[in-house]
């Protein structure tokens, strides 16, 4: 796999619409996401000793955090209305090489700082709901 740049790497969120049209999430200078996945233990005496997990079961999630200037962006102002409104929205990672991860999920967290005559910035954790489809 080549390297590629994390500049890139991209949030975008839905329009609401169908089909959903997306919109990146301006600002953003730093994005990261977090495949999780809980396991399933079914070791037994037959295990030899070793653990075993059961292959498809448990639950899998994906975590989304970035953070950036705030440029108040149409995109920017959606995420903020999901985040107070509490709603689940349509939501795009896009990669350099072309990958995309969609699904939906919820703000979990929108945080807003600033210093006196500097910039504006935030930070925001998403956390999914639902099958995140990656093509």
């Amino acid at each position: 796999m080549a390297a590629e740049k994390g500049s890139a790497f991209l949030l975008k969120v839905g329009d609401g619409g169908d089909p959903v049209a997306f919109t990146t999430v301006a600002g953003l200078r730093t994005t990261q996401l977090s495949v999780n996945g809980e396991m399933v233990a079914i070791t037994s005496k037959d295990s030899g000793g070793w653990r075993e997990l059961l292959s498809g079961a448990g639950v899998r999630s994906v975590s989304v955090s970035g953070a950036g200037i705030f440029t108040g962006s149409a995109a920017e102002a959606r995420v903020k209305s999901n985040a107070l409104s509490g709603v689940l929205d349509d939501y795009r990672l896009s990669f350099e090489g072309g990958e995309t991860m969609t699904g939906r999920f919820l703000v979990t967290k929108l945080d807003y700082a600033g210093d006196y005559n500097g910039e504006r910035n935030y930070t925001l954790s998403l956390e999914s709901s639902g099958a995140v489809v990656s093509a």
